[in-house]
């Protein structure tokens, strides 16, 4: 059946999605130890509290791979009704909450810095920007290859979707984490460079919170996203409206329908049916999945 067959490509991609990310937590926690016992052996603050930094990464990127896990070692047990396709979802939205925490202490430390500017280092900050820029680009390219490219139909309405680290939420989470990291750093070297050429200090603390701001952005745009889907919320309006046209006659009506979605890519249709016709739930159910496709699937007749 098509549901289980994309029910099968999901779990794989979700497993393809898990490898990726444990190999980006790797990279992350070999870096944050390298520049701790770097900073503590030189004595470089910058090394230090950048080590330290990365360890706050690491926790992020550690949520991301444990949803995974937790997923997929539960995905069969019946405790979760509908599966555990709203983990990863989960996962995002807690990732996305200390995204716009982050975010927050980033302007915070910035506006500090602007009204008690501090003498900076600039070698030694900009070598630990680097540092973070390229872990960042490397894990954001091994991210960037979560995903499938395959295409699914829904229904009558063929239509194909690529599947990237932006439909995934809770790969979502762990790439915007690592996009945003490379971004700061970025920013902190052309403010760094400034500041060391040009004398403009404040330069640094400014482009500190005009990154703060765009993380916030992205941190509210995916809260926004995984919440809606952990609340059930959707406009179904459209494909509700076509069911209820294909269903409703002289003697069958439409009484009650719930669709919604139980992870990112399935979802679930409930039908309740009042009907004086001579036919079985069976015949509404096939009815019903040539307008969409649905991984559970629940109609019931009340015969008038």
């Amino acid at each position: 059946m098509k549901s289980n067959c994309n029910t099968r490509n999901q779990a794989s991609q979700s497993q393809k999605n898990e490898k990726l990310t444990l190999v980006v937590v790797i990279i992350t926690l070999l870096t944050m130890f390298a520049e701790i016992i770097a900073g503590i052996i030189s004595g470089s603050m910058a090394l230090l509290s950048d080590g330290i930094h990365m360890g706050t990464h690491a926790v992020a990127l550690f949520i991301t791979l444990a949803a995974y896990i937790f997923a997929r070692k539960h995905n069969n047990n019946p405790k979760y009704s509908f599966g555990t396709g709203k983990v990863g979802v989960l996962a995002g939205y807690t990732n996305a909450i200390l995204l716009l925490i982050a975010g927050a202490a980033m302007a915070v430390e910035s506006m500090e810095r602007i009204i008690n500017p501090v003498n900076i280092l600039f070698n030694q900050a900009i070598i630990v920007a680097v540092i973070g820029l390229i872990v960042n680009i490397v894990s954001a390219f091994i991210l960037g290859h979560g995903g499938s490219e395959q295409g699914h139909d829904h229904g009558g309405h063929n239509h194909s979707h690529s599947h990237n680290p932006h439909q995934d939420h809770n790969l979502k989470a762990a790439y915007l984490h690592v996009i945003t990291d490379a971004m700061t750093s970025v920013l902190a070297i052309f403010a760094l460079l400034t500041a060391k050429y040009f004398g403009f200090t404040w330069a640094d603390p400014v482009v500190g919170i005009l990154g703060a701001i765009v993380v916030a952005k992205w941190a509210i745009g995916l809260l926004k996203q995984t919440s809606s889907l952990l609340l059930d919320r959707g406009d179904f309006s459209g494909e509700i409206e076509s069911i209820r046209r294909q269903i409703d006659s002289k003697t069958t009506r439409v009484q009650d329908l719930h669709l919604w979605k139980i992870s990112e890519n399935e979802r679930s249709l409930i039908l309740s049916l009042d009907s004086t016709a001579d036919k079985s739930p069976e015949y509404y159910h096939q009815l019903v999945k040539k307008i969409g496709s649905y991984e559970h699937i629940t109609v019931e007749v009340n015969k008038r």
